[in-house]
């Protein structure tokens, strides 16, 4: 079928016009520039900016002529000056210019990728679903880029639902590992430890998947979706240390030893919430709700990605082990 996606330049959407394309699907990609994540690939490029405009929605309307399914993936994190508007007009204004475009092209799924940053979460025992509520003032702030970043996705997703003409369906991709991570994202941590020997881990825990396993999700939210759902993509619910652990067998390194002190995690916070105030950029990876985030537990329950979407989670290690790889292939380790 003939299908379009955004964000195939991303580390997701990478992953996804893969699996689209081997499933044989007419892939058409819209774009702001080419990189090495489609470099290659037998894929259509359309160069067209996510905007409101009638012009920009008229040139996505015609590219959707004869789609079956609109994958919408472009997204951003963005805590640099701007950034925040950035992220609005792309996840809000953005997501509607292609809603309203998919209406004019009469396309027959609609499929968006938030975050699980909207979806709730908890304990091992207790973990957050799709349904649950939670305070995101207390877990994302009141303010900055990443609450702005939180907002943005959780209204998209309601511009999204609530789209009545449009059979629409939303995923939420957690802490996803794989090849493709250009930035790269959550493949840092398997980075850093490649270049030098972390010997503390942090407290808490987080929902990881593979990148196949969340490309394939993405695939089977169209197929089996319920039209206006949303669904987690996650499968392993992981501590940090054990994560780490996985990690240090599949590279070759010390794995971490000692607890990162919450002491400390009070204190770099401190630093990095003067330090953003510089440089928001440069320091984004001390933004105290980020560092909190890793000394709690924050696990998502799966199951209904499981029963639903019908897709049984390969072992971390794979993915490590594929996003390790394709590191080491384009010089990043």
């Amino acid at each position: 079928m003939k299908v379009l996606l955004t964000g195939a330049t991303g580390f997701l959407g990478a992953n996804l016009a893969r699996a689209l394309i081997a499933r044989g699907d007419e892939v058409h990609c819209v774009i702001r520039k080419p990189n090495l994540c489609i470099e290659g690939l037998d894929v259509h490029t359309h160069t067209i900016p996510l905007l409101d405009h009638p012009a920009e929605v008229a040139r996505l309307s015609k590219v959707m002529q004869g789609c079956s399914v609109v994958y919408h993936l472009a997204g951003m994190f963005d805590p640099s000056p701007g950034g925040e508007e950035r992220m609005v007009n792309l996840h809000v204004y953005g997501t509607r210019a292609l809603l309203r475009a998919a209406e004019k092209a009469k396309v027959e799924r609609f499929l968006y990728c938030s975050s699980s940053i909207t979806v709730a979460f908890g304990s091992k025992t207790n973990p957050g679903t799709e349904e649950q509520f939670f305070d995101a003032v207390a877990a994302y702030g009141s303010s900055g880029a990443l609450f702005t970043y939180y907002r943005s996705k959780i209204q998209a997703e309601q511009l999204v639902k609530g789209w009545k003409s449009l059979d629409t369906v939303i995923v939420n991709p957690d802490y996803i590992i794989g090849p493709y991570d250009v930035k790269p994202t959550s493949g840092q941590l398997i980075l850093s430890m490649t270049k030098r020997w972390l010997p503390v881990y942090p407290q808490g825990g987080k929902c990881f998947l593979g990148a196949e396993d969340c490309a394939q999700g993405h695939i089977a939210a169209v197929q089996y979706g319920r039209s206006g759902e949303r669904y987690l993509l996650g499968g392993h619910n992981l501590h940090y240390r054990d994560f780490m652990n996985e990690v240090a067998k599949v590279v070759g390194c010390r794995p971490p030893k000692f607890p990162l002190p919450k002491k400390i995690i009070g204190m770099v916070g401190a630093i990095g919430a003067f330090a953003n105030g510089i440089d928001p950029h440069r320091f984004a990876g001390l933004e105290p709700h980020v560092l909190r985030a890793m000394q709690e537990e924050r696990y998502r329950d799966p199951k209904k990605m499981i029963t639903e979407l019908k897709i049984t989670p390969q072992p971390i290690s794979k993915a490590i082990q594929e996003a390790y790889t394709w590191f080491g292939q384009h010089g990043y380790c």
